[in-house]
């Protein structure tokens, strides 16, 4: 393909945002479609059903966005978001070992989802070329042989709605799990992505409380992650606007109550009584909100042997990850960034340099996937009853784990090791360097488990 002059972005959500940037300046027209009634302030939405729910965002994820939106970060921060040292103001218990404290320089924020989605289309809203528009519904593709060249669109949710077709040269699938790329690859002929998924079956529910600037000892907050034979965690994180936000989790089955008592005594189960304690004493500004999510599913885009020309994807359509690791829009702007640096490149070497544009992006996006997906796969593949392929050396690999987790807890350097690969800045074959492993050795052994709950 040329350099594209006209794409689509099916879907306004977080990843669709983000492709428009990227694409911002290398297309001179970007039309995103939504289902949506995309709100015209910060506020919940139908097509996010997560949206009430506990969000953080990530240091890479920070930087990310801040590459595609320049003063995006600071913008953040003035409408409240808190910022925070990933490994000195927050308690970590990974497997119920606390995380050994130290400042890393490692900067993540907490700010709520409607806020963060609100500034991040405000700044698309305004890029050279971007039109977004909401209440439309991208009902199937349209192609000329192996090349995209548009879409076809109606009002969402109206059956009998007039269609329009809409001209374009490239087409960005970011629907998240709404994406029907899986179907409409057979329709036109082609093979459907082969699929990776992990059944985890993760519960979760939230509720927002008034802050007490004494609470906590004024840290940013507290997480525990579940881990075999204890299939139970949570979180209390500040966002803005002076509240906590308090997640209670389950997975393989186990769900949080909904009512204030059965929570508090959930919480008490937890190693730290940090989340119980804040409970107990906060006023809640919201009702406790429950959120399902099955499992994780992997579309492997890179390994088709023939793709559409002119057809990505990004975001939750791509790879949707286990949200208790906050992965997803850290993902999505990474790939987004991969987009920006592919469409550059296109630009400088013309017609020959857009040959590949597809086929580049899915092989790097892919590579990117895989990395994130290694994590946090493999973190819920340690619990047996997950569903899920378990790759050579799981065992072995699991057993160093578990001696990783509990050095970090010792050894403040195994701590930033942990949280530079959880938080994207470094690859997972950093927790294998032989430096690293000397430190788990000779710190494993003089861990001690923080007392578990009632």
């Amino acid at each position: 393909m040329t350099a594209p002059s006209h794409a689509v972005v099916i879907g306004a959500s977080v990843a669709g945002l983000l492709a428009a940037a990227a694409l911002s300046g290398a297309c001179p027209r970007v039309t995103l479609f939504d289902r949506d009634t995309l709100p015209a302030e910060p506020g919940p939405r139908r097509g996010v059903p997560q949206t009430r729910q506990l969000h953080a965002l990530q240091a890479r994820g920070v930087q990310a966005l801040d590459e595609l939106l320049p003063g995006l970060r600071d913008e953040l921060v003035a409408a409240g978001g808190v910022v925070a040292d990933m490994q000195g103001d927050i308690h970590w218990y990974l497997d119920d070992y606390l995380l050994k404290q130290a400042r890393t320089g490692l900067e993540g924020i907490g700010i709520s989802r409607p806020q963060l989605e609100w500034l991040i289309r405000s700044r698309v809203a305004l890029l050279p070329g971007v039109t977004i528009t909401d209440k439309t519904d991208a009902v199937r593709l349209l192609t000329a042989g192996d090349q995209v060249t548009g879409v076809t669109v109606r009002a969402a949710r109206t059956q009998d709605a007039a269609e329009e077709t809409i001209a374009a040269d490239l087409v960005i699938d970011a629907a998240g799990s709404g994406s029907r790329t899986p179907v409409w690859l057979p329709e036109l002929g082609l093979d459907a992505p082969t699929t990776t998924r992990v059944r985890a079956g993760v519960t979760y529910v939230t509720r927002m409380y008034r802050r007490d600037q004494k609470q906590l000892d004024g840290r940013f907050g507290s997480l525990l992650t579940p881990y075999p034979g204890r299939p139970f965690g949570g979180a209390v994180l500040r966002q803005e606007g002076d509240r906590w936000v308090v997640l209670l989790a389950g997975m393989v089955g186990t769900e949080p109550p909904l009512d204030e008592d059965g929570m508090i005594a959930y919480a008490e189960k937890f190693a730290s009584q940090d989340i119980a304690a804040v409970m107990r004493e906060s006023t809640p500004l919201t009702e406790p909100l429950k959120y399902t999510y099955p499992e994780s599913a992997r579309y492997h885009y890179e390994n088709l042997g023939k793709c559409l020309d002119g057809l990505l994807v990004i975001g939750d359509a791509y790879c949707t990850f286990n949200p208790i690791y906050g992965q997803g829009i850290t993902i999505a702007a990474l790939e987004a960034l991969i987009l920006r640096r592919l469409l550059s490149a296109t630009a400088g070497r013309g017609a020959e340099g857009s040959a590949g544009l597809v086929a580049d992006y899915f092989q790097a996006a892919g590579k990117l996937v895989d990395e994130a997906w290694e994590t946090s796969a493999s973190s819920d593949l340690r619990f047996p009853e997950v569903k899920g392929k378990r790759r050579r050396g799981a065992g072995l690999i699991n057993a160093y784990g578990e001696k990783f987790r509990a050095a970090a807890s010792v050894d403040p350097v195994l701590g930033e090791t942990f949280l530079r690969v959880a938080n994207m800045a470094d690859k997972p074959a950093k927790l294998l360097s032989p430096g690293t492993v000397l430190r788990v050795f000779l710190s494993a052994g003089k861990a001690v488990r923080t007392g578990r709950g009632k």
